[in-house]
């Protein structure tokens, strides 16, 4: 193994020289301990090394070796319930041999080379094959089929076929290529700054339900979309994030821990074993892989571990899921590149970040999409990325913040005065967007219901309304206005507290379907209609706000999925009500 000697050592940038056959972002290994690094930069001979693990006690005069590859992760079965660092170490693995603390050059697979899958062929001899191609099966959870398929780049005709139980390093499937043959194993290695081939790109046109009403309603993120939830300290945005990746209708999630607070992650741990997938009823983590690389891990493997589980993510994908990635945080991904560039001594841009941080930030947000996979067989797998952005202060101005905006086309803004008034989640409805809207109303159209994306557009007109007539009630008082503008108060109030208002720890709230979400909203929207009537009959606000049926529409949110019949006899109690209100005024005027 070729070696190159530490000239200098900052913080988590290592220079050595004698390095002329390494190239960029080849992995290498650091001193004695085999601390595992990466080269960034190359001058010469000499070469930038990012080290992924503490420098402490590195000095001038120790070896750097070689290993000629870049920096990849291991695909096979045994990803699904695996709880990696940010470069695909087992966690639970590292904690067996060192303890509660990760010691340093700790050299360990992705995958557990000693376990046994039960492998089930899809080809037989004879067979030709193209890169994409799904040669077997494992059963690698109850909730996940792991398909295994032939590596980019390969194709022939099947000349061996493995049967019966196999490991991950076991060949299963021999191909005569035109180089000769090709032993083909479970598990693929694939560079994790490379996005992974796919045959054609899709419109996002199919949403991803969430069942939280304000994203699902409002503010839709599709299959293969992206979205970012910036947002000040304690105002939701782990909690949202968690949300989704418990209740997002994905086959597969990948949920990255970057830089965030240890007790988060920890909150995953614990709450995903425990809670129950909603469509098999088996624990969460069956379809879940979890890469934590917490704040008090080292600053320059957060930048991996973003890549290192989008990899992964696409990996799935290609197998034909749908599959949601989860990044808490790309703002303390940011941080590292800043640090990175600092040590560096390269030109900063805005507030220290690399002049090169949208550029970073955007090939990262274009790895997501819906598409059709390599193969012979045409099939569609999606990767939607949601990132949590954590801007100092909540100042959506950072660079960080701004970055991201001009690149996702979902924007959940976070608002701490919301989540100071207990309203949950927190997002703000007049400062969020989606760029999806017009496309999914095709599919709202024929899922759901033609009227919703009219009642989603009727109801986001009184919240703006609302907005506008506040400010005059500030300056002269609710009792200046009209009966007609209290009562779009009073409409907009009901919106923000049954609607959106949703209670993640309620056991029914914490989830509506599209269907209770259309109808939770129609009984609001109808409320308006009556009441707009009964105003015009003669009715007073007082007399409106006092019909019992409000309080019903209040608790709607809490009917159960399987009674949503419940809704639709409130809907008529709401007419009938309103008819009782009118004709008694009738009846005190004829009097």
């Amino acid at each position: 193994m070729k070696t190159g000697r530490i000239i200098k050592v900052s913080g988590p940038l290592v220079v050595a020289e004698g390095m002329s056959d390494a190239k960029m972002y080849d992995v290498v290994r650091v001193s004695e301990s085999r601390l595992i690094g990466e080269v960034i930069e190359i001058r010469g001979d000499r070469a930038s090394i990012q080290v992924y693990e503490e420098t402490a006690g590195l000095g001038p005069g120790e070896p750097v070796y070689l290993t000629g590859e870049p920096l990849s992760v291991e695909l096979g079965p045994g990803l699904i319930e695996s709880i990696y660092d940010g470069i695909q170490r087992p966690l639970d693995v590292i904690q067996e041999q060192t303890g509660e603390r990760i010691a340093r050059g700790v050299e360990l697979p992705g995958l557990r080379r000693e376990r046994e899958w039960d492998w089930q062929s899809r080809v037989k001899v004879g067979d030709q094959v193209i890169a994409g191609d799904i040669l077997g099966v494992v059963q690698e959870s109850t909730l996940v089929e792991h398909r295994i398929m032939v590596p980019p780049g390969v194709e022939g005709k099947v000349v061996k076929v493995h049967q019966g139980p196999a490991k991950v390093e076991d060949v299963v499937v021999q191909v005569e290529t035109d180089q000769g043959i090709r032993d083909i194993t479970m598990m693929q290695r694939w560079p994790v700054r490379h996005g992974r081939p796919y045959k054609e790109k899709l419109p996002p046109e199919v949403p991803l339900i969430t069942g939280q009403r304000i994203i699902d309603t409002f503010f839709t993120v599709t299959k293969g979309g992206t979205a970012c939830i910036p947002g000040p300290f304690g105002s939701g945005k782990t909690v949202v994030q968690h949300q989704l990746a418990k209740w997002a209708d994905a086959d597969i999630i990948v949920y990255v821990g970057c830089g965030e607070r240890g007790n988060e992650m920890t909150d995953v741990l614990r709450e995903f074993p425990e809670l129950k997938d909603p469509r098999s009823g088996e624990p969460l983590m069956k379809r879940t892989v979890l890469v934590a690389n917490t704040s008090d891990m080292p600053v320059a493997a957060r930048e991996a571990s973003i890549y290192t589980g989008i990899t992964i993510a696409e990996y799935f994908r290609d197998m034909g899921y749908n599959v949601a990635l989860m990044a808490d945080s790309t703002s303390r991904w940011a941080e590292a590149l800043r640090e990175m560039s600092g040590r560096l001594e390269e030109m900063p841009g805005d507030e220290g970040y690399p002049a090169y941080l949208g550029s970073r930030l955007a090939e990262f947000y274009e790895r997501a999409g819906r598409v059709t996979a390599i193969g012979s067989d045409d099939r569609e797998g999606s990767l939607t990325v949601v990132g949590a952005v954590s801007p100092p202060g909540g100042d959506l101005s950072e660079p960080v913040t701004q970055g991201t905006l001009r690149i996702v086309k979902v924007f959940w803004s976070l608002d701490a005065s919301l989540a100071y008034a207990r309203h949950f989640p927190a997002i703000n409805w007049l400062t969020s967007n989606s760029l999806y809207s017009a496309r999914v109303k095709e599919y709202f159209d024929n899922k759901v219901d033609p009227e919703f994306p009219k009642l989603r557009a009727t109801a986001m007109r009184l919240l703006q309304q609302e907005s506008e007539l506040e400010e005059i009630v500030r300056l002269i008082g609710l009792d200046a206005l009209s009966e007609e503008d209290q009562l779009v108060l009073e409409t907009a109030k009901s919106i923000r507290e049954d609607f959106l208002h949703q209670n993640a720890f309620h056991e029914v709230d914490t989830y509506s379907s599209l269907e209770k979400q259309h109808q939770m909203l129609r009984l609001v929207l109808r409320f308006h209609e009556e009441a707009q009537r009964a105003i015009g009959s003669g009715a007073s606000m007082e007399d409106i706000l006092q019909l019992e049926v409000r309080e019903r529409i209040a608790r709607s949110k809490y009917i159960p999925e399987g009674e949503l019949d419940r809704l639709s006899t409130i809907e008529k109690d709401i007419t009938v009500q309103i008819d009782e209100l009118i004709q008694g005024i009738g009846g005190e005027k004829s009097a």
